[in-house]
């Protein structure tokens, strides 16, 4: 039988009055004098409570996340368009390359995008086209005129305004016009894909990197390679355009599939011919008005009378 005064027998909490009687000058230690003296010793160092330390603007943030009732920014704050530019290089490379090079089969949408449309890509992209139509235009204008001695070279800035209403509405404008389209079809027909505002403007504003190389091409005075950049640069774009918004209208109504295919295909050619005519289009020779003296009108009228007077 174990021993009354065994150190390792179980006790009974019943007993640690007992225990304590025994030995007088046993070491007691209570949680609730420790918590006490941690709390003086944090505040003792500036610390706050623990219910203090956390920001709450973040709490509500954690709180509205986790509930599900994150609000998002209304559309004309610079909030709501600030996650349409948050995207990396790699993501903005490959989608550059897949607008073209289009692929048989790949919706741009479905395997770039990923439901992650940017705002980035598209605008660098439509400024980069603006400025390269306006300097490629001057530049193909001096390279025309170069060595003749009447020409006085003066640079067309006002090309660069042109060319910047030009791109930038057909880059917001077309997505506008078949965003609205597409909805309302889409609440007639209920089994019809979807796309959202940003999605479409990011797909047109991807479309428009194969014009960049072409244009630069336009800077050669050879009207056939112009036309040739044109067909190709037209047949990737479009390619890209039609690849991406035929799941959203094989479903409807075949006449409905043909109006808007045609109308994607048809505004496209027209910006990329447009803007080859009025940028790239050769200048009118203008033959130049010599000033005649009245002197010699009078003395050519006198040379023409005279053969008549002597015949009579």
């Amino acid at each position: 039988m174990a021993s009354a005064n065994d150190p390792f027998q179980f006790q009974e909490f019943e007993e640690a009055g007992n225990l304590l009687e025994a030995n007088r000058d046993a070491v007691t230690i209570s949680i609730d004098d420790e918590d006490i003296k941690s709390e003086k010793q944090r505040k003792a160092a500036g610390f706050a409570p623990d219910g203090d330390d956390e920001d709450p603007l973040a709490s509500d943030d954690k709180t509205e996340l986790l509930s599900g009732q994150k609000k998002s920014a209304p559309f004309w704050t610079f909030e709501y368009y600030q996650k349409f530019f948050d995207v990396e290089t790699h993501h903005v490379k490959e989608r550059i390359i897949g607008s073209m090079v289009p692929w048989p089969g790949k919706n741009f949408i479905h395997v770039y995008l990923r439901r992650n449309p940017d705002l980035y890509g598209p605008f660098w992209i439509c400024t980069t086209l603006v400025f390269a139509i306006a300097i490629s235009g001057n530049i193909s204008n001096f390279l025309v005129n170069l060595g003749k001695p009447n020409h006085k070279y003066t640079p067309e800035f006002r090309k660069v305004s042109i060319a910047a209403t030009a791109i930038f509405s057909y880059a917001w404008l077309m997505p506008l016009a078949l965003w609205g389209f597409l909805l309302w079809r889409n609440n007639k027909i209920m089994n019809l894909v979807s796309y959202s505002f940003m999605e479409i403007v990011c797909v047109y504003g991807y479309s428009l990197a194969i014009y960049i190389p072409a244009v630069v091409l336009w800077i050669l005075p050879y009207e056939w390679l112009r036309w040739c950049s044109i067909v190709v640069a037209l047949c990737l774009s479009g390619s890209v355009l039609v690849m991406t918004f035929w799941p959203a209208v094989r479903d409807d109504h075949p006449k409905v599939i043909i109006t808007i295919m045609a109308a994607i295909v048809v505004l496209n050619a027209l910006l990329a011919i447009g803007c080859k005519a009025y940028f790239f289009s050769k200048p009118e020779m203008v033959q130049p008005v010599i000033p005649v003296h009245p002197a010699e009108i009078s003395a050519a009228t006198e040379v023409i009378k005279a053969p008549s007077s002597s015949s009579s």
